[in-house]
């Protein structure tokens, strides 16, 4: 689904990334590890499009990235590429079905229909009584759920989630991580997970060790 190739990116004199690359499945779960300052939120920064690389390729479903304009590029950010982040990025004055039908209605989705579809989610993830609240009437596991759902709203090919389970707390962290295993059992959905907590990395699919901007070892289980 997704093909990165011999990937480089600077910033300035300083070479972050040093010719990644990896080939992504759909339905996959892959968790990327490795120390501070390896290259891990670049690289994911990269496969989101959020940033373009210095060199080399990335080819989502064989189409390459980097001969879209920035305009085709957002089209296709929205419309193929869920995003969770350590901090969920709630928008505080809406509630939680406001926040994920957002990137519904940038997409020209119809808000009943979207509205719909993000009740099913909420459904999913447990926390449907929760609609109608803000992030600040919920937990951090109930904020980070919405996040989900969010990045799930329409229907992407992958979710990039960086460290999405670093702010909460035990019992939170691990409930997100099964809830990423039962998304793929249930919805087909590939994820690609930064992070540093050893435990969801070992129940990944493949766990990509990264030093020094470069692939370390790739351990599939």
């Amino acid at each position: 689904m997704i093909q990165i190739d011999n990937l480089t990116k600077s910033f300035g004199n300083l070479q972050v990334l040093k010719g990644v690359s990896l080939s992504i499945k759909k339905g996959e779960v892959i968790s990327i590890v490795g120390p501070s300052g390896a290259g891990k939120t670049t690289l994911l920064q990269l496969i989101g499009t959020l940033d373009k690389p210095s060199g080399g390729s990335i080819r989502f479903n064989g189409e390459e990235l980097g001969k879209m304009s920035d305009s085709r590029l957002a089209t296709f950010r929205n419309r193929h590429i869920g995003f969770v982040f350590q901090f969920h990025q709630l928008l505080p004055e809406f509630t939680a079905l406001e926040n994920i039908i957002i990137p519904a209605l940038i997409a020209g989705r119809k808000r009943k229909e979207a509205e719909a579809e993000a009740m099913e989610l909420l459904r999913i993830m447990g926390i449907e009584q929760r609609a109608q609240h803000k992030p600040s009437e919920m937990s951090g596991g109930e904020n980070q759920r919405v996040a989900v759902a969010r990045a799930l709203i329409n229907r992407p090919d992958v979710i990039l989630a960086d460290e999405p389970s670093g702010s909460l707390d035990s019992h939170n962290k691990e409930e997100l991580h099964r809830l990423f295993f039962d998304l793929r059992d249930k919805l087909g959905q590939t994820f690609v997970i930064v992070t540093h907590d050893e435990s969801l990395a070992a129940f990944t699919d493949r766990t990509i060790r990264m030093v020094d901007g470069v692939i370390e070892t790739e351990n599939v289980k």
